[in-house]
């Protein structure tokens, strides 16, 4: 048994080596992240598959949480994955908060350090929802904060926590939330996530396909920065 272990280690050593390489890749320096859900419409959508630089902000360990030297900082508006603080579930939102910022919203309506948002450009849209497997009107909305703006999009008829706040953002922390304000399991739900538990900053689509239907590449995606 041994014999043949070490006979298939030689013979595959170069195989071996490209996986290591790869995993290093993957856990330290940069990494895709297919998008599963719709918590992100309308910036990123099922089928969605994102370029995520894992240097954009810490130096890892690798395969760890463990942080060796910080490289950047999180700002407002970038969107990032992370892993969850109650189960570890890796997730991407959007940085709504950071460190040491009081933020609250009132009927959906953003306030961050007392500064309420403006939304403008308003587009009606038909929103299926996979989890109940129905399709709710839902209305995309340019949201305007503190020199940031993003689209985002809210959901009618559907039950979801539409009012949170003020709160202050822990020192080392930060407040997340998806752009599809009716349809996310961000902070509202899960907490302030901290710093280690940033995994990278996704920076464009690399491909991608319409996973709810026929499963088509949307070509007009492909490389779009995010």
């Amino acid at each position: 048994m041994r014999q043949w272990i070490r006979t298939g280690l030689r013979a595959n050593r170069g195989f071996i080596v490209f996986l290591l390489c790869l995993g290093v890749f993957r856990t330290a320096i940069a990494d895709w992240n297919p998008i599963p859900s719709g918590s992100m419409r309308p910036t990123l959508l099922e089928g969605d598959v994102v370029f995520v630089n894992r240097l954009a902000y810490d130096l890892k360990l690798p395969l760890t949480d463990v942080v060796l030297a910080h490289l950047g900082e999180p700002q407002r508006g970038d969107v990032v994955t992370f892993a969850s603080p109650l189960d570890g579930t890796r997730l991407i939102k959007r940085i709504a908060a950071l460190p040491g910022d009081t933020v609250e919203m009132r009927d959906e309506v953003l306030y961050l350090n007392g500064e309420p948002a403006r939304y403008d450009a308003p587009e009606t849209v038909v929103e299926a929802l996979a989890e109940v497997g129905a399709q709710v009107p839902a209305v995309r909305w340019t949201e305007h904060l503190q020199g940031h703006e993003r689209r985002v999009q809210w959901l009618q008829g559907v039950s979801a926590r539409k009012n949170f706040g003020p709160v202050t953002v822990p020192p080392a922390q930060y407040l997340m939330l998806g752009d599809n304000r009716d349809n996310s399991a961000d902070s509202r739900y899960i907490g302030f996530v901290p710093r280690h538990l940033l995994i990278g900053q996704a920076r464009r689509v690399m491909v991608s396909a319409d996973i709810l239907t026929n499963w088509l590449p949307r070509w007009d995606r492909f490389g779009r920065g995010i």
